[in-house]
C-alpha cells in the first residue's frame, strides 16, 4: 500500500469515528498541492538576493568576480551593478575644477577652471556633493589633455564640460526625468533626445555595440592593449541595467591571481561582462566601453576606495543612495 493510500484510509477512519467533530469532504489534491504550497510559503524566497535583476526593488550592489563573472571574494574585478530606474538612486558627474561646479560669470557663461585632480580628490571635494549628500559609489571616467581639460563628452546635471573629442569618442550616461523614465546609454556624441544628455562621462574604446562584441586590441594599440592592462569600463544590458567594472592588481582588497582571475585583455572583455549579466539576471550585454585606463582607474564604494592610481582624471561618474547612506 502506498503512502498516499495509507493517508486516505486514516482520513476515512477519522471521519467515521469523529463525525461529531465534523469532517469536510476530501480533496484529492489536499496532501500534494496544499501541503507543497504551505512549505513554499514557509520557505524564504532567496531568488532576489541571488538574482537581483529579477527584483523590481533592486537598486545597487557591489561585489568582486573572477574573469568568468562569478562572484569571488578574491576576485580581481571590482564590480558595481545598478538599476538606473531605482527611486533610491541619483547621479552626478564631477570634474577637476578649481571653481564651484555650474558657476557662471557675469555674461552667463559657465566657468571652467580646470586643474589636475586624482580620483580621491575628485570624488571628495565640495563639487562631488549632491543636495549635501556624498556619493555612495564612484568610478573614474574621461581622459584629460595637456591643460587638464577633459577630452570627451562630459555633462553634469545638464551642464556641459567637454573637450575636443566630444563628437568622436563614446560616452556613458544616465538620462534626466523621473526615476521610472531614466535610461542608461552608450554612444558617440550627443544623443538626439535632449533628456538623455543629462549626466554623461567621456571615455574611449567601445567594444560592444547593439549587442555585438568586438575585440578592440588593434584599435587600442600595443601599449593600451597588452601593457597598460588595468581596466575601467561600463556596460549596459538590454534590460536596462548597468555594470561598472575596474580590474586592477593594485586594488586595496584581497586578490588571488589564477588563470581565470587576472588582468583583462580585450579578447575576454565579453567573458566577464556576460558572466556578470547572466549570474545576476541582468539580461544580455547591449553596449560597453572603456574609461581612462593605464594610470587612472579608480573605484569607490561605501566609504572605501578599492582602486586608486596616481594619474589625474578628467571626470568621474558618481552615484548617490538615499536613506541609510544620506549624509
Amino acid at each position: 500500500m502506498t503512502y498516499k493510500k495509507i493517508l486516505l484510509a486514516l482520513f476515512a477512519l477519522t471521519c467515521i469515528f469523529g463525525v461529531a467533530s465534523g469532517c469536510k469532504s476530501y480533496d484529492k489534491n489536499q496532501f500534494s498541492n496544499e501541503s507543497k504550497s504551505e512549505k513554499l510559503a514557509e520557505k524564504p524566497n532567496t531568488n532576489f538576493q541571488n538574482c537581483p535583476g529579477e527584483n523590481k526593488r533592486f537598486s545597487l550592489d557591489f561585489f568582486k568576480t573572477n574573469n568568468l563573472g562569478e562572484q569571488d571574494k578574491s576576485g580581481i574585478n571590482h564590480v558595481i551593478i545598478f538599476n538606473p530606474k531605482s527611486e533610491k538612486l541619483d547621479f552626478k558627474v564631477n570634474l577637476g575644477l578649481a571653481n564651484k561646479i555650474y558657476t557662471k560669470n557675469n555674461k552667463g557663461k559657465t566657468i571652467k577652471e580646470y586643474v589636475p585632480k586624482i580620483f580621491s580628490e575628485i570624488i571628495a571635494d565640495e563639487n562631488s556633493k549632491l543636495n549635501e549628500r556624498v556619493p555612495i559609489a564612484a568610478i573614474n571616467a574621461d581622459y584629460i589633455d595637456t591643460v587638464n581639460k577633459p577630452q570627451g563628452l562630459n555633462i553634469s546635471r545638464g551642464v556641459e564640460y567637454s573637450g575636443d573629442f566630444k563628437n568622436k569618442r563614446s560616452s556613458f550616461g544616465i538620462s534626466a526625468g523621473n526615476a521610472s523614465q531614466r535610461r542608461a546609454t552608450i554612444q558617440a556624441g550627443r544623443r538626439k533626445e535632449d533628456t538623455l544628455n543629462y549626466n554623461l562621462v567621456g571615455g574611449n574604446g567601445r567594444f560592444y555595440k547593439n549587442g555585438i562584441f568586438k575585440d578592440i586590441c588593434d584599435d587600442l594599440g600595443e601599449f593600451a592593449c597588452k601593457q597598460a592592462t588595468n581596466r575601467s569600463m561600463a556596460a549596459v544590458t538590454n534590460s536596462g541595467y548597468v555594470i561598472l567594472l575596474v580590474n586592477d592588481t593594485k586594488a586595496d582588497s584581497e586578490i588571488s591571481i589564477s588563470d581565470n582571475n587576472r588582468e583583462l585583455l580585450p579578447d575576454i572583455f565579453d567573458d566577464v561582462l556576460e558572466g556578470i549579466a547572466r549570474n545576476n539576471c541582468l539580461g544580455k550585454i547591449q553596449d560597453a566601453m572603456l574609461f581612462d585606463g593605464g594610470m587612472s582607474p579608480g573605484l569607490y564604494y561605501d566609504k572605501k576606495i578599492y582602486v586608486q592610481n596616481p594619474g589625474a582624471i578628467g571626470s568621474v561618474f558618481l552615484i548617490y543612495k538615499k536613506g541609510e547612506f544620506d549624509k
